[in-house]
C-alpha cells in the first residue's frame, strides 16, 4: 500500500512519534520520526500501524495489529512490543501522551473487534464517525449496542455518554431486558448485558455512576454482572449481599439520607473491589473511591449536626443497663465514625474530634481498654491514634486530669501484655506520642513525664528482669543440666514485648535526659537493660546495644562513669565474642557503638574497652573497628604523656625561675648591706 497523500482528515487522525527498534547489543535505534495511523493493510480486511516521515512522507514502518496480548503503555507516551514478525522488540515514542491514549485506545478497540469476529470496514469506519442515536433498548437491539459501547473511541465516547444520559428509560428499559433474559435463561443475551453494564461502566462518567448506583438500579446492576462469560459459573453477588451482609445499627438512624448513602457506599466499594476487581482500570477505581468518600462525607456530616443522636449514643455508652454486646457494637460505630471523619474538611474533623471529647469518648475507651476482648481492646488504641493523628493535645489534656491518670496506666499494662498478635506497637505507638518532649509544653509535659516515671517506669523494667535469666542460669545454659530453668525465663515474657520496651527507654533516653539520669543512676536501669545480652534471641541483644548507643549519645559523664564503674559494657563485649565471626546485625551493632566511641573521642571508655577487654577483642583486631579502638587508644596515651611531660617542664622552668630571682633579691639585698657597713 503506497503511502496516502496528506489530507486535512488524515493530518487530525495521524500522531508524531519516533520510532525505535531495540539492536543485537540491546540498545535502543532511532529508526525517524513521522506520524502513526491505524489504517487497513494493502489488499486486506486486517488493520495496522503505519508510521510515515515527516519529511518524505516514506513509510517507516507497517506493523500488522495482532490480537495477543503484546503492547505494553509505559509512562502515558510509549508503546512497546514484540513484532511476532520479525522478532525484535519495537516502540513508539509520542510527542504528546495524548496521542499515544488515542492510538492506544484503537489498538485495545482493535484487538476487542478481533475477539469478537466483527471486524470489517464498516465496523472500523463506525469507530471514527460521530454516534447520532441509541437504538430502542429491546433483546434484538443488544448486539447493536453493545458494538456501540465496546467500539467507541475517546471522540464517540463523549457522545455515548451524552446519549445515555438524555434517555431517562435506558437503564429501566435495560434492566427489563435483563430480568426477561434471566427468567427464560438466555445466557447470550445475559452475556450480552454484562459486557454493556461493563462497558458502560468503563466510560468512567460520574454523572452515569450516579444513575447506575441509585437505591433503583444499583441490586440489577450488580445482578446483571453476575453472568461474566469469562468465568465458568454464575456468580451469586446479590445472594451474597442480602443473605450475608447484615446492616447493623447500634443507634437507630432515622435520617434516610444517611441510610441510602451508606447502603450505596458499601455496594460501590462491594462492586469496585469484588464484583469488577480484575477489569476496573485506575481511572475507573479512581471515580469510585470519590464516590465513596462524598458519600462518607455526607454521612459524617448529617449524623455531626444532629445532636440528639451524639447525645444518645453517649447516654447508651455510659448506661450501666446496656449490654456487652449493644455496647460493643456501639464501640465499633464509634470507631467506623471517627475513621469516616477523614471525609470531611480538617477544620470540621477538628471540631467533631473535640466535641467527641466533650462528650467523653476517652472515659468510653477507659473503659473500653479494660474489656477481656482483645478486638474490642485493637478498637479502642485504634481511636486513641485517630485522635493523636488529628491533634495529639485532645489526648494530652485528658491524661494530665485526674481522671485520665488511670488510661495512661492502662496503656502502660496493655504494652507488657500478651495479646497474641501486633497490637503492642499500637500502644507503643500511643506512649512516644504522649511523652514526646518536642510538641509537649509547660506543666502538660511536666505532669505526663512526672506521672510515667513515677508511676509506670519501674513495672516496664520489672517485665525485663523477670523476663531474663540470672547470670547464674545463663552461664548454665550452655550446660544439658538446668536447661528447663533457661527455658522458663525464655518463654516468660513475649520477645516482641521486650522490644518494644527497649525502644520506648531509647525514645525517653532522647526525650527526657534529666529524668533520664536520675532515674537511672539511683535504680541501675542500664544494668538492668543490659540483662536482654542475656536472652537468645539476638534481635533483644542488639536492642540492648543500640539503648547503650543512645545512652552515649547523650554526652553525659555521669552516665559514662557509671558504665565504666559498673563494668556495664562486659555483657556487650562479651556478645560480640560469643557471635564470633558471624556477619550480623549483632556483629554491626557492636561495631558501630565501638566506631561512635572512636569518632566521639570518648577517652574514659576508650581506655576502659582495651584494659578491660583487648585480650577478647585481639582476635578481631583485623576488623577496621576493633583496630581503629586500639589506634586511638594509644594516641589518647600519647597524648597524655606528651601533655604530662609539658606540664612537669612547665612547672621545673617556674620553680627556676623563682629560685633565679630568690637569689637576685639576696644579692641585692647583701650589697644594700655592705653599703651601709662602708658608710659607718
Amino acid at each position: 500500500m503506497g503511502a496516502p497523500e496528506k489530507s486535512q482528515t488524515n493530518a487530525n487522525s495521524m500522531q508524531r512519534v519516533k520510532v525505535y527498534r531495540l539492536n543485537d547489543d540491546g540498545k535502543w535505534d532511532d529508526q525517524g520520526t513521522g506520524h502513526v495511523t491505524v489504517d487497513y493493510l494493502e489488499r486486506s480486511e486486517e488493520l495496522g500501524l503505519f508510521v510515515y516521515d515527516e519529511e518524505d512522507n516514506e513509510n517507516i514502518l507497517l506493523h500488522r495489529i495482532s490480537p495477543d496480548d503484546i503492547y505494553r503503555k509505559q509512562e502515558d507516551s510509549i508503546i512497546s512490543w514484540r513484532d511476532p514478525e520479525y522478532a525484535t522488540e519495537l516502540a513508539l515514542s509520542f510527542q504528546e501522551p495524548g496521542g499515544c491514549s488515542y492510538i492506544w485506545d484503537h489498538i485495545c478497540n482493535v484487538q476487542r473487534n478481533m475477539h469478537l469476529n466483527t471486524l470489517n470496514s464498516e465496523a472500523f469506519h463506525s469507530v471514527n464517525s460521530e454516534l447520532r442515536e441509541l437504538p430502542a433498548v429491546e433483546l434484538s437491539t443488544l448486539p447493536l449496542i453493545l458494538k456501540m459501547v465496546v467500539e467507541s473511541g475517546n471522540t464517540d465516547q463523549l457522545r455515548l455518554v451524552e446519549l445515555i444520559l438524555s434517555d431517562q428509560e435506558f437503564f429501566r428499559k435495560l434492566m427489563e431486558v435483563f430480568g426477561v433474559c434471566e427468567d427464560l435463561e438466555n445466557m447470550d443475551g445475559l452475556h450480552m448485558i454484562f459486557k454493556i453494564i461493563k462497558g458502560i461502566i468503563l466510560l468512567n462518567s460520574t454523572q452515569i455512576f450516579e444513575r447506575i448506583f441509585s437505591d433503583e438500579f444499583i441490586m440489577d446492576i450488580i445482578g446483571a454482572l453476575e453472568y461474566d462469560p469469562e468465568v465458568p459459573h454464575v456468580q451469586h453477588h446479590r445472594k451474597f449481599l442480602k443473605e450475608h451482609v447484615i446492616f447493623k445499627e447500634a443507634i437507630p438512624i432515622k435520617n434516610t439520607i444517611v441510610l441510602s448513602k451508606i447502603h450505596q457506599a458499601y455496594r460501590v466499594g462491594f462492586l469496585k473491589d469484588v464484583v469488577l476487581a480484575r477489569v476496573l482500570d485506575e481511572a475507573a477505581v479512581a471515580n469510585l473511591n470519590s464516590i465513596i468518600h462524598a458519600n462518607n462525607a455526607i454521612v459524617v456530616s448529617l449524623l455531626k449536626e444532629d445532636n440528639t443522636f451524639i447525645q444518645e449514643l453517649f447516654a447508651r455508652l455510659k448506661s450501666p443497663t446496656t449490654s456487652p454486646e449493644s455496647k460493643k457494637n456501639m464501640v465499633h460505630f464509634l470507631h467506623e465514625f471517627c475513621t469516616l471523619s477523614k471525609s470531611l474538611q480538617m477544620v470540621q474533623q477538628l471540631r467533631l474530634f473535640r466535641d467527641l471529647m466533650n462528650e467523653g469518648i476517652f472515659d468510653i475507651v477507659t473503659d473500653v481498654l479494660q474489656s477481656q476482648d482483645k478486638k474490642l481492646v485493637l478498637t479502642g488504641t485504634d481511636i486513641l491514634i485517630l485522635f493523636l493523628n488529628q491533634d495529639p493535645n485532645l489526648l494530652r489534656s485528658y491524661v494530665v486530669r485526674q481522671e485520665g491518670i488511670t488510661l495512661l496506666g492502662l496503656l502502660v499494662r496493655g504494652m507488657i501484655t500478651d495479646f497474641g498478635d501486633d497490637m503492642h506497637c499500637q500502644f507503643l505507638e500511643i506512649l512516644r506520642s504522649l511523652l514526646d518532649s518536642c510538641s509537649l509544653s509547660g506543666a502538660q509535659r511536666d505532669t505526663i513525664i512526672d506521672i510515667f516515671y513515677e508511676k509506670h517506669l519501674g513495672q516496664l523494667i520489672e517485665v525485663i528482669t523477670a523476663s531474663c535469666p540470672s547470670e547464674n542460669v545463663a552461664d548454665a545454659s550452655s550446660k544439658t543440666i538446668d536447661r528447663g530453668q533457661v527455658v522458663k525465663y525464655q518463654s516468660g515474657t513475649k520477645p516482641e514485648i521486650l522490644s518494644n520496651i527497649c525502644d520506648l527507654l531509647c525514645f525517653c533516653v532522647l526525650h527526657h535526659p534529666y529524668r533520664i539520669k536520675c532515674n537511672f543512676l539511683l535504680n541501675k536501669v542500664i544494668d538492668k537493660i543490659l540483662l536482654l545480652t542475656r536472652r537468645r534471641e539476638k534481635y533483644l541483644v542488639v536492642g540492648a546495644v543500640r539503648f547503650v548507643r543512645t545512652i552515649l549519645s547523650r554526652h553525659d559523664e555521669h552516665l559514662i562513669n557509671h558504665l565504666v564503674r559498673s563494668d556495664l559494657l562486659k555483657p556487650i563485649v562479651d556478645a560480640f565474642v560469643a557471635n564470633g565471626n558471624r556477619y550480623n546485625l549483632l556483629n554491626s551493632a557492636v561495631l558501630e557503638l565501638f566506631e561512635y566511641i572512636c569518632k566521639e573521642n570518648l577517652k574514659l571508655l576508650l581506655k576502659y574497652i582495651v584494659d578491660s577487654f583487648w585480650d577478647q577483642l585481639v582476635k578481631f583486631e583485623y576488623l577496621v573497628s576493633i583496630h581503629s579502638l586500639k589506634v586511638k587508644y594509644e594516641q589518647c596515651l600519647d597524648n597524655d604523656g606528651t601533655k604530662g611531660t609539658a606540664i612537669m617542664n612547665d612547672l621545673r622552668r617556674r620553680l627556676d625561675e623563682r629560685a633565679l630571682e630568690k637569689e637576685e633579691e639576696d644579692y641585692f639585698n647583701e650589697d644594700r648591706y655592705l653599703s651601709s657597713f662602708t658608710r659607718l
